[in-house]
């Protein structure tokens, strides 16, 4: 018997140029959402984990309800809280929680369960009722379902070593065919708006390097006024003399803002010098920790 997991403890994956196809691994849709670790240890209400810990149960009671009903009263899974609409910045439900992989069920550590194992295992762990769904796989053609994924509008596909153990680590047993490219920003400053635009024009934004902020590009479209309201009642607060980057460019007329906030962003490619080609604004990530946001570089 082992204690319930405290933490998320979340397995990553690496993001790959690669497509292929392997019996020996399984291919999952690649979600747009909210990534968490749901724990219950006993009868009380079960925690419901971001990858930087914070709770997620006061977000999606929904999710919370189903959760704490469930007959089994110890398990821990991992998995994402996804919009109806598949779309990450949509906000306004209803939510599902796709669960993919277990941790941890009736006092049993089973993360050193290979993948298929512990997906057999998930299967029976849970009522699979809305809004809790167990997430579906393939066991071959990778390169299909990628194909089918991009056509469809996903993000993409993740691909898993059927043997995987789970691990908290970023190995390459988890692998990322991404559609487009996409990356974490840290937003360190704006620039002020100019026509119709309200509140703000662009996010400047940056990933760390070691201990420096290293700044990638502004960041001008994906908003709308919704979003810029919101987006500047947040930044506002914090507002600072000084850049947070150690390289930014000189700039005439520039907010800047200490660096606590994330942005999702999907953009063309990475330039030469390390800046953002025609990036977008998706969504602010608030599951995750601006210092753990660095260039997603490929395996």
């Amino acid at each position: 018997m082992s204690a319930a997991p405290t933490t998320a403890g979340a397995m990553k994956a690496v993001l790959t140029d690669e497509r292929f196809s392997d019996p020996e691994w399984i291919f999952e849709r690649k979600l747009d959402g909210i990534r968490c670790v749901a724990i219950r240890d006993g009868d009380g209400p079960a925690r419901m984990l971001s990858r930087n810990d914070l709770s997620l149960r006061e977000r999606y009671p929904a999710v919370a309800e189903a959760l704490d009903g469930q007959a089994r009263a110890r398990f821990a899974v991992d998995g994402e809280i996804v919009s109806a609409s598949g779309k990450f910045q949509d906000r306004s439900g209803p939510f599902f929680y796709y669960v993919f992989d277990v941790q941890w069920l009736d006092g049993s550590d089973v993360r050193g369960l290979p993948l298929r194992e512990r997906k057999a295992l998930l299967r029976e762990a849970l009522a699979w009722d809305d809004p809790l769904r167990l997430t579906e796989y393939r066991n071959e053609d990778g390169e299909a379902m990628f194909a089918e994924a991009c056509a469809s509008g996903w993000e993409g596909v993740i691909a898993k070593r059927a043997d995987s153990l789970y691990t908290d680590k970023r190995p390459r047993d988890w692998l990322k065919f991404k559609c487009e490219h996409g990356q974490e920003l840290v937003i360190g400053g704006f620039t002020p708006p100019k026509g119709s635009r309200v509140e703000f024009g662009a996010l400047l934004v940056g990933v760390y390097e070691g201990e420096h902020l290293h700044y990638a590009g502004k960041v001008g479209t994906g908003f709308d006024r919704a979003e810029l309201v919101r987006l500047a009642g947040l930044l506002r607060p914090l507002e600072r003399a000084l850049s947070p980057f150690y390289d930014a460019p000189r700039f005439r007329d520039v907010t800047w803002v200490e660096p606590r906030l994330v942005a999702q962003c999907g953009f063309a490619e990475w330039t030469n010098d390390g800046r953002l080609r025609h990036p977008r604004y998706l969504g602010l990530r608030e599951d995750k920790d601006p210092r753990a946001v660095v260039r997603e570089g490929t395996a």
